[in-house]
């Protein structure tokens, strides 16, 4: 149970301070303000990057269903055990999530608006307004580059030691790219657990959050291990 609990603690952190940065700190329903888009981004990579050197030892720190498919079809983590991670970062986020939750519910006058508790979206009403084509692209091809740079930096040609950093700052940049398109996911868990207490569009496109990552991280499984780990040998 170590492993699922290191990724449920993980997860939760990385949606309290992302998500947390986002509603509470930095961006409204019309934009950033606060600590704004780059305060917002740089809350989700730090977030990994802190929670890299501290569950990494232990699950590899995923954090991140995407991750753990993507993982799985690149043969570096059995199925069952990729089971128990999904489980673990979805209960992770939805606690997170809750807990935010709870933490705004004090502020004077707080209702919970369209897309609150920094979900993800698109379209009217959604910070650039972007369609469901865009949103898609987005978060496939930026998970599929953000597993690129996982799979090289964890790999026994790449540096062990700055691996949590790079793959934070690479979230750093996703971030400052995908905010005003959908808020940025790349991670189904990170998704589902606002999606789930803000009700409405939230989830109800929610489904893009779940597959366009998952979609993204297939595609760099496949296209690592037949083009750059095959080169390696």
């Amino acid at each position: 149970m170590k492993k699922p609990l290191a990724e449920l603690i993980g997860t939760f952190s990385l949606v309290l301070f992302g998500c947390g940065a986002a509603s509470i700190s930095g961006i409204s329903s019309t934009g950033p303000s606060g600590i704004g888009l780059l305060g917002i981004s740089f809350a989700f990579g730090l977030a990994v990057v802190v929670m890299a050197y501290a569950i990494g030892p232990v699950s590899g720190c995923h954090i991140n269903p995407a991750i753990t498919i993507s993982m799985l079809v690149a043969g570096k983590i059995k199925a069952n055990e990729a089971v128990s991670y999904i489980v673990a970062q979805f209960v992770g986020a939805t606690l997170a999530a809750g807990t935010l939750y709870l933490i705004q519910e004090g502020a004077p006058g707080f209702a919970l608006g369209e897309w609150a508790l920094g979900s993800n979206g698109w379209g009217p009403g959604y910070l650039g307004a972007y369609n469901t084509t865009s949103a898609f692209i987005t978060e496939a091809v930026l998970t599929f580059l953000f597993l690129l740079v996982i799979f090289g930096t964890t790999s026994r040609l790449g540096n062990g030691t700055m691996a949590g950093l790079a793959i934070g700052l690479t979230l750093v940049l996703i971030h400052l790219v995908a905010i005003p398109v959908t808020g940025t996911s790349v991670n189904p868990a990170r998704s589902f657990g606002p999606a789930i207490f803000a009700g409405g569009a939230a989830l109800k496109q929610l489904w893009l959050f779940i597959v366009a990552p998952i979609v993204g991280g297939i595609v760099a499984a496949v296209f690592y291990k037949g083009v750059f780990e095959e080169a390696g040998k």
